[in-house]
């Protein structure tokens, strides 16, 4: 095979066959493919697209690029989430230990912060010596003893996924429904799950900014998920205004924690129940969502998913005194409150750039190689569709740079739109696709 022949079948609007499309992962995992040539065809990919059973060809020889792994030898069902990120997105502290508590052992891999959204292991990274680092082995064992995990994914994984997403970043290439479908769903399938649960931000915190796009990408992965003979949902959830009230790491642990013991902000339970609920119907532990979500809430209230929570994080070498006395985490010494400049409703939030000005107090990384700091974020109990009057607290800044707390000032401010007149409140969901 050439791969001038396939760049040129895919620019003229042809398929490639499932035999190409293997052969360019394979060239591009072991750099016998010139970077020049991958980028063609993913531009053309881009321009072009790609019928439904090339997107699976191209998970599936993704997946295949490196390590797949098989937990069958330690659970006889493995189930998985995926969120497609977003501003105070804190669900997988929450839901993995519900579920686990539920009997349905969850082992997560999962990554670091990307722009204005935060990370998983970032945020759990802010509790002292727990670590996301490993090895397959010790992955299983625990998941063995206490049916819960969170690891940081190996670079084994999918590696095709990782060179072929350099070259979509300095391509413009990034925005492409196959590809950004294949290269979440390569990730899911090579990590050994049978069962998946995808959640799709939709709004002015996410990737896919309208219901139109979001459905459009969620009908594409669940169709890969169940072309791949993996039990696949995806959820359409809201990120018009951030999850929750927390935005930063020790502060979103804070609040997971809280939530686990049955006192979180009332938004952010209800997307874990929803996501935990649909956890447990695709594991076959609840006939209906009613069932599930009772299943859930009870898990919660006994105390047991909370006991799998402290489990995980002793398990991964964490202090569990900080988890015991929140006040033990990470702390900023600057905490000051932002007041609303006038009477009113609000009307509409800039999500991503809420979630830029908790980056810039320190709480995610503008270049790689900047180190976190843990304790600063924000914390914004408002929502839309909420009446305030001038001066009341609408948020608190947790900042350890006077000059740094001085602009998120600002841009908290600036992120906020204003009405005189009443406004309606956002919805949680819009949709599920199965």
């Amino acid at each position: 095979m050439r791969m001038v022949d396939l760049i040129a079948t895919k620019r003229d609007g042809g398929k490639l066959s499932s035999e190409e499309i293997q052969w360019f992962v394979t060239g591009v995992t072991e750099a016998t493919v010139p970077d020049y040539q991958a980028a063609a065809l993913l531009m053309a990919i881009y321009i072009r697209g790609m019928s439904r059973r090339e997107i699976v060809d191209l998970t599936l020889s993704m997946a295949r690029s490196g390590d797949q792994l098989d937990l069958h030898d330690t659970v006889p069902f493995a189930i998985d989430k995926h969120s497609s990120g977003g501003v105070g997105d804190k669900t997988t502290l929450v839901v993995q230990p519900l579920v686990a508590a539920c009997g349905v052992p969850v082992g997560k891999m999962s990554g670091r912060g990307l722009g204005s959204s935060g990370g998983t292991l970032d945020k759990m990274e802010s509790i002292r010596g727990w670590s996301c680092h490993l090895e397959l082995p010790a992955f299983k064992q625990q998941l063995r003893d206490i049916g819960l995990v969170l690891a940081g994914q190996t670079a084994h994984l999918a590696p095709a996924d990782g060179k072929l997403y350099a070259l979509r970043d300095v391509t413009g290439t990034v925005a492409s429904m196959p590809l950004i479908a294949a290269s979440i769903m390569s990730k899911k399938l090579a990590a050994g799950a049978d069962a998946i649960v995808l959640d799709v931000k939709v709004g002015s915190g996410a990737f896919m900014p309208t219901v139109t796009a979001a459905r459009e990408l969620a009908e594409i992965m669940v169709n890969i998920g169940h072309d791949a003979g993996r039990k696949t949902v995806a959820l359409l959830s809201d990120m018009n205004q951030p999850l929750g009230q927390a935005i930063g790491n020790a502060l979103e642990v804070k609040e997971a924690m809280t939530t686990l013991q049955g006192d979180g902000p009332a938004d952010f339970w209800a997307h874990c129940l929803e996501v935990a609920g649909q956890m447990l119907l695709l594991a076959q532990k609840a006939a209906t969502m009613e069932q599930a979500k009772a299943l859930i809430t009870k898990a919660r209230d006994s105390g047991r998913a909370w006991d799998k929570f402290r489990q995980m994080v002793m398990a991964q070498g964490g202090d569990v005194s900080q988890v015991d006395n929140p006040d033990h985490l990470p702390q900023a010494s600057h905490v000051e409150t932002v007041n609303a400049p006038r009477d009113g409703y609000a009307a509409a939030m800039d999500t991503n750039a809420i979630g830029w000005s908790a980056v810039h107090l320190g709480a995610g990384r503008l270049v790689k190689t900047d180190i976190l700091d843990h304790a600063v974020g924000l914390i914004l109990p408002l929502k839309v569709g909420d009446k305030v009057k001038d001066g009341q607290i609408i948020a608190t800044i947790h900042a350890n740079d006077p000059d740094k707390l001085a602009q998120a000032r600002q841009d908290i401010l600036k992120a906020i739109t204003w009405s005189d007149e009443p406004v309606a409140r956002l919805p949680h969901f819009y949709g599920t696709v199965t």
